[in-house]
């Protein structure tokens, strides 16, 4: 979005006011819909083999032809063919469309806090980085590898990817930099209990 004012306030329950700063986020594009479908480093009967997967090999019996079938490739044929059976191997926002975005500004990229997205004026998710916002939003919710779509990857990054895809240039990003780990943890809770933000999934 253009024309973003300095910063915005939130204010937690005991009336602390933390001001958030613009962050411009740079977007390269739509990866589309089936991204599980890159994921073809294992065989559909590597897959079964593992812990999260085994409880799917006797609904997998009818398919027994194509073990060897790249898991990816074999999904995806599923997906085309209306079996919903491959839905049982991803996460419950995997099969959704994402896009890439990252950070670039690098008085931002090697801090942590609080962020908050906004969808035109209306805030729609909380979050915390104790990390750094390089490797919170380039490294992770901005870049959504096949594996994060499966039942053993990353289902937050799914879901707030797929969200900021579809809000497309109306979605902006905030951040609050703070330095103490514990102060983040709290900020964020309160903050997610105070505003419940439609995108966070857990509103405590």
């Amino acid at each position: 979005m253009s024309g973003e004012a300095d910063d915005r306030e939130l204010v937690t329950s005991d009336g602390v006011v933390y001001s958030f700063r613009h962050v411009a986020l740079r977007f390269d594009g739509p990866v589309g819909g089936d991204a599980f479908a890159l994921k073809n480093n294992k065989s559909l009967a590597e897959t079964l083999a593992h812990r999260r997967y085994k409880g799917l090999a006797r609904e997998a019996e009818d398919h027994s032809a194509l073990l060897d079938m790249p898991l990816g490739e074999f999904l995806l044929g599923l997906k085309r063919n209306g079996d919903t059976f491959y839905k049982r191997f991803l996460n419950k926002h995997g099969d959704q469309s994402f896009s890439v975005f990252a950070i670039d500004d690098p008085e931002i990229l090697g801090k942590k806090g609080v962020y908050a997205y906004y969808v035109d004026d209306e805030l729609h998710y909380i979050g915390r980085c104790r990390d750094t916002m390089k490797k919170r939003i380039n490294q992770g919710y901005g870049k959504i590898h096949p594996k994060n779509c499966y039942i053993d990857g990353q289902s937050t990054n799914c879901h707030l990817n797929a969200k900021i895809t579809e809000a497309g240039d109306a979605v902006s990003l905030w951040f609050c930099d703070l330095d103490s780990d514990a102060e983040i943890s709290a900020v964020e809770v309160d903050l997610i209990r105070r505003y419940q933000p439609a995108w966070n999934i857990q509103k405590h």
